[in-house]
């Protein structure tokens, strides 16, 4: 028998403490008051004998015990949201959620989308877009299915499993006529005078980006910004001399259609597999099984 003095809440405030890093945060996204949410997971750690989080450090982390504890929780609120999500529509899902990464919120997802309406017109499509942690958290807690984008670091995977579709590389956009794309002799290091907008800490393309940049001799970058919002990048890069690095994907329509051009520039380290990530132990729904094989039938036309 499961401890009967452990309840939902307890779980619900746990994982979102976990995910935010933040008691404070946590408890802003779940409308308590801090001291409300300190409490809850004191009295679960309590309740386990042992500590969830090492408070010791600026933000908090989880303990060894912590870790797998959470694997656990958010596997059975999955479970526990995936059956409610049945039951209420008779064993089919009537909803597919899908996190998804700029890099195929852009460039093979909008294509999906549209061939799973028109072939499945019953079943909503609900795209979650966001950084590849909260997006791998919010996988983990059931409110998305799948989620479709680079693969994350391998201790980000943990209880995951990941789908290959494609490979694809991080680009250097800048704005069609901005001058780097006449120099001669072009290397890398000629964007060292030019403002750059930069991936976010924490989004999956950050390290290889940064190995990148470091292997070429550049340590630090003028005005450096930092985004993971396709609209900003894109209106930004166009209206000044900015260069944009930003994954393949989502700017290649820009590309092909003249908006944007890329720098000549070798970044072939930076390639990376693209592809589902779900749950290892909780199946996708039928509905969202569908709309993967339509995205697999897409992405094998990119590698062909």
């Amino acid at each position: 028998m499961i401890d009967p003095r452990i309840k939902l809440r307890h779980l619900a405030c746990f994982i979102e403490v976990a995910r935010q890093r933040s008691v404070v945060r946590a408890a802003a996204a779940l409308n308590i008051s801090q001291p409300a949410a300190t409490k809850t997971v004191q009295d679960l750690e309590d309740i386990l004998g042992a500590p969830l989080f090492d408070r010791a450090r600026r933000k908090l982390q989880l303990t060894a015990f912590g870790e797998i504890f959470y694997r656990y929780a958010s596997t059975a609120i999955a479970a526990l949201r995936q059956g409610m999500d049945a039951a209420r529509t008779g064993g089919e899902t009537a909803l597919v959620r899908v996190g998804a990464l700029p890099t195929v919120s852009a460039r093979i997802l909008p294509e999906a989308v549209q061939t799973f309406t028109a072939d499945y017109s019953g079943v909503h499509t609900r795209i979650v877009t966001g950084p590849n942690d909260y997006l791998l958290t919010r996988l983990r807690t059931g409110d998305v299915d799948l989620v479709i984008g680079r693969m994350a670091e391998p201790e980000a995977m943990l209880g995951l499993s990941f789908e290959h579709l494609y490979s694809e590389r991080v680009v250097m956009a800048v704005r069609p006529g901005h001058p780097l794309l006449d120099q001669p002799d072009f290397t890398l290091r000629s964007i060292a005078p030019f403002q750059v907008l930069m991936p976010t800490p924490g989004s999956v393309i950050r390290p290889s980006v940064e190995r990148l940049l470091r292997a070429n001799g550049l340590t630090s970058l003028r005005d450096e910004v930092e985004t993971i919002s396709n609209a900003f990048g894109r209106s930004y890069v166009r209206a000044t001399e900015a260069v944009w690095i930003i994954s393949e994907g989502v700017v290649a329509r820009d590309v092909a259609d003249g908006q944007l051009a890329l720098l000549p520039v070798d970044t072939s380290e930076t390639l990376g597999p693209v592809g589902f990530t779900t749950r290892a132990d909780t199946p996708p729904g039928l509905a969202a099984i569908s709309l993967m094989q339509i995205v697999r039938d897409i992405a094998a036309r990119l590698r062909a």
